[in-house]
């Protein structure tokens, strides 16, 4: 039964994941990433339940207060601070964009399919999608802040990955990789900050046409 929850948990979050690679509205793209870290917290309760592992489960609160509380509060602070509303210049609506994804997902789950026949769990497969849509993001995206949460969905997938084919990371492994995304989160919002006060865009396709004087 846990095992069946855990597998329907990633491909919930999958699924968020790929609503995200069509959301124009920043403010949305956040609340889905908020989304995505509190079924993120949920499969490490699950794994930790059936592994008989507390730590697992001390993890998943540490992911649940960090990528489903804090980041997106600072991801929505900057977002109005910065007043970027819309990533109206990414292609994100497009039906190709759709089309590449859902590619990039049958990629995904026909590379892992070794990996599941061996033991691995179907939620190995999904998280490399997650990791493969995430990519996808980021290379599509012409706001900056969009991309950031195309980078921390990117750490996500990985941690899924490296949940579903090791068992879980151990507790003080966990918080070092939480602290590394916050700190990335704090110095990109420094960044884009700067970017906004010179440029006054957060455009980064409008640095491309920045030539040498």
């Amino acid at each position: 039964m846990l095992p069946a929850l855990i597998d329907f948990d990633a491909a919930l979050l999958l699924l968020v994941v790929f609503a995200m690679l069509g959301q124009r509205r920043v403010g949305t793209l956040i609340n889905l990433f908020a989304l995505e870290g509190m079924l993120l917290a949920a499969a490490s309760v699950l794994e930790g339940l059936v592994q008989a592992r507390p730590e697992l489960e001390e993890a998943a609160l540490l992911t649940l207060v960090l990528k489903g509380l804090v980041l997106p509060w600072l991801l929505h602070r900057m977002r109005r601070v910065l007043s970027v509303r819309w990533d109206d210049e990414s292609p994100a609506h497009s039906v190709g964009i759709h089309l590449l994804g859902l590619a990039v997902v049958v990629a995904a789950f026909a590379e892992a399919a070794p990996l599941v026949a061996g033991g691995a769990g179907r939620d190995l497969a999904m998280a490399l999608a997650v990791v493969g849509l995430a990519l996808l993001m980021m290379i599509t995206r012409r706001t900056a802040l969009a991309q950031v949460v195309g980078f921390l969905t990117l750490e996500n997938g990985l941690f899924l990955a490296a949940a579903s084919a090791t068992g879980g990371m151990p507790l003080l492994v966990e918080l070092g990789i939480a602290f590394d995304v916050l700190v990335v989160t704090v110095i990109f919002a420094v960044f884009f900050l700067h970017l906004q006060r010179r440029f006054d865009s957060l455009d980064l396709a409008r640095l491309e046409t920045l030539r040498e004087e």
